[in-house]
């Protein structure tokens, strides 16, 4: 899991690349949470068949927040993968 820095004013974008993973399948579907729920806001997001992205905002400085992108590939595997975003002010 890697750590993104992030000020609470700021509005990020964070993109995942599957395509190293994929071996062969694409990407039909994808869907984003954060924990905990309440801070940081999941403003947009999309995907491709082999990257998905997402633009997130606010956030409570000092706190820690794992951001998740689920991904249902085309043979009906299912994978996630989650990042850490450290709100500071900066």
């Amino acid at each position: 899991m890697s750590l993104i820095a992030k000020d609470p004013q700021a509005r990020i974008d964070h993109a995942i690349d599957w395509s190293a993973y994929l071996a062969g399948q694409s990407v039909i579907a994808s869907v984003w949470s954060v924990h905990p729920a309440d801070g940081l806001t999941v403003e947009d997001a999309a995907f491709e068949p082999g990257r998905t992205s997402v633009r997130v905002s606010g956030g409570a400085v000092g706190q820690l927040y794992r951001l998740t992108n689920r991904v249902t590939l085309s043979d009906g595997q299912v994978d996630e993968r989650s990042v850490t975003v450290r709100v500071e002010e900066r």
